[in-house]
Formats: structure tokens, C-alpha cells, sequence
């Protein structure tokens, strides 16, 4: 279509390469749909927030002086997008910005934004959120990395020391940034996801309980029950009757 524009301007090669990629009108909606899902000033502060912490919804609620249903209403959309993941624990579900390239441009878009619009604030910084998470992107990357790698090898021992050399972080940077980026120790976060794994491997399988907790990453059956119901309350037979 570029040769036959009605002007020539001298700049037909340049035209013939935009044409091409103007024709993938596809791609364009793809853009289109996430700027109409976070086109609203409540949802991009949920969004950018979100950004900088895992949260539940009543704490994002109280942070935005907002209810809770308010919140949710928010969040879905942000959720059905891509842009944020979320996570169950028993009750609670937290939420976060996802981790993907998608997500890290568009959170620093909205910062570079608010800078270059409120340059009153560019001595503090938009993105310094007091001592929450100040750490530089490559490092919040690396302990997403070493997330994912736990979850798939939750059946694996794995120690700090281990991680902090395959990683080549260091091992109090380590345990640092990831309670800043998920909200409790690595242990904890651990814990937590052997303790769903074991509840799920009870109740939607015939797995002896010896084999559950060498599939959740316990050495002996006698540590991974007392681990059980110091969570849960319960033993795991009696959950599984349950």
C-alpha cells in the first residue's frame, strides 16, 4: 500500500517497514486491551503497589482507604490481564505483580512518568518506598529465579548457602530480598507451599504418607507429621480421613 500513497515524501523505504508492522492490527489490540484494563488511577496505584510488595486484599484495602470489595473489583481485571499473579495461603490469597517483561516495563513506565509529571518528588524518588524494597531490578529478578527453582525442586533439601552459590548472591542479601519481595523468610515460604503440596497429595491421591513427605522434601515420615500438624493442626492421617 506505501507505493501507491497519494504524496511521495522521499521516505518510501521507511514507509514500506511501518506499513508492515501497522498491518498487524492483532498486535495492536494486545496493547490496546492492557492500557483499557489499567485505564483508571485506583487500578494503576493497586498495580504499581503491587509492584513493590505481595499483598492480601484487606492490607491493600487499608493502604488505599478502600473496602475490600472495591479492591476486588480491581484486582480481577488487572488478574485476567496478566499483569498481577496471586497465590493461596489456607484462606488468604496475596497478590503481586507478575514476573514477566510485560509487567517490568510497565511498572517503569509509570514511574518514569510520574517523575517527568510531578518532578517536585524527584529528590525523594517515586519508586524508594521507604525501606520496603529499594533493591535494584537485576536483584528482585535473581530472587524470582530462585523462587521458581524451589518450587520445582520442593522435594529437594536445598540450603541458603547452596542457593547463594548457584545464584552468586549473597546469602544475607539473600534471605534479605526475599522476605522483601514474598512477604516472609524463605523458610516460612517453603514451609508453607510443602505444607499445600502435602494437603493436596492427602486428599487427591493414594500416596502413603511416607511417600507425601519425600515428595515435599522431608528425609523422615516422623518430621514431615509433626510439621503437618504444627501447620495444620492435624495429623496427616487425619486430615486425609477429613
Amino acid at each position: 500500500m506505501s507505493s501507491t500513497l497519494p504524496h511521495d515524501h522521499g521516505n518510501l523505504k521507511e514507509i514500506e517497514v511501518i506499513q508492515k508492522q501497522i498491518d498487524y492490527i492483532e498486535n495492536f489490540q494486545i496493547v490496546a486491551d492492557i492500557f483499557r484494563q489499567i485505564g483508571d488511577a485506583t487500578r494503576i496505584r493497586i498495580f504499581w503497589l503491587l509492584c513493590h510488595c505481595e499483598e492480601c486484599v484487606i492490607n491493600i484495602s487499608a493502604m488505599l482507604n478502600m473496602s475490600s470489595p472495591a479492591v476486588s473489583h480491581h484486582l480481577r481485571p488487572l488478574k485476567n490481564s496478566g499483569l498481577i499473579v496471586c497465590r493461596r495461603v489456607g484462606k488468604e490469597v496475596y497478590y503481586r505483580c507478575a514476573n514477566t517483561e510485560q509487567g517490568r516495563l510497565l511498572h517503569q513506565m509509570i514511574e518514569q512518568i510520574m517523575e517527568i509529571a510531578c518532578p517536585e518528588q524527584s529528590e525523594t524518588k517515586i519508586h524508594d518506598v521507604g525501606h520496603m524494597i529499594s533493591h535494584e531490578s537485576e536483584q528482585v529478578e535473581i530472587i524470582h529465579q530462585v523462587h521458581d527453582y524451589l518450587m520445582e525442586n520442593i522435594s529437594q533439601h536445598i540450603t541458603i548457602d547452596e542457593l547463594a552459590r548457584k545464584f552468586l548472591i549473597n546469602p544475607t542479601t539473600l534471605k534479605t530480598l526475599f522476605k522483601s519481595v514474598y512477604g516472609n523468610s524463605l523458610a516460612s515460604h517453603i514451609k508453607e507451599h510443602r505444607m499445600e503440596s502435602a494437603a493436596r497429595f492427602l486428599t487427591e491421591t493414594d500416596m502413603s504418607i511416607s511417600e507425601i513427605s519425600k515428595n515435599v522434601g522431608y528425609e523422615s515420615q516422623s518430621k514431615f507429621t509433626a510439621a503437618f500438624k504444627s501447620y495444620y493442626n492435624i495429623l496427616p492421617k487425619d486430615y486425609r480421613k477429613k
